[in-house]
């Protein structure tokens, strides 16, 4: 019997972190986020994910930077406003550990991404709602999915590394 997930965006956050000036990580998230999982009853190894974030609603808590990343040099939100992730397998490592493998798509550009997955496990709320929590990470190269944008400081360091570390923190109610 198939089973839906729906997000709890109250709960859930979406964030990435990214070198700057190689000596520190600049954090950034998105305030507007969705996703669905479906899955065979309860079990999360048949899980399957659909994830989407509005590139407008990035924040870096700069406004200037939040602008410069919604710009062409970066996302391009006004061509491609939305980053998608479409999960195709749940691999089960062990009981609080899997490997989460899909189709990242960031400004038109799709690869194959394997996050790390640490199932916080499952509970029945006092109001009687199921629920069931995840934190996703991974790394992937920005430059990979045409965010080529780049500066170079006065001593030959980059402003802007090219590894992003993803992170989400998400927790689903049993529809």
């Amino acid at each position: 019997m198939a089973t839906t997930w729906n997000l709890d965006t109250a709960h859930s956050e979406i964030q990435f972190k990214v070198r700057h000036m190689m000596i520190s990580n600049v954090t950034g998230h998105f305030e507007s986020f969705a996703a669905t999982v479906e899955t065979e009853g309860d079990d999360f190894s048949t899980a399957k994910i659909h994830f989407t974030a509005d590139v407008n609603s990035i924040s870096t808590k700069n406004e200037q930077r939040d602008g410069h990343l919604k710009s062409a040099d970066f996302f391009d939100a006004e061509t491609h406003p939305q980053i998608t992730f479409e999960g195709s397998r749940l691999e089960k490592v062990s009981d609080e550990e899997y490997k989460l493998h899909g189709k990242l798509t960031i400004r038109g550009e799709s690869k194959d991404v394997v996050l790390d997955v640490e199932y916080g496990g499952l509970v029945v709320d006092p109001w009687g709602m199921t629920r069931v929590g995840f934190t996703i990470e991974g790394k992937i190269n920005r430059k990979e999915y045409g965010l080529h944008w780049s500066a170079v400081t006065e001593a030959g360091g980059l402003v802007v590394g090219d590894d992003v570390k993803l992170i989400a923190t998400v927790e689903f109610t049993k529809a």
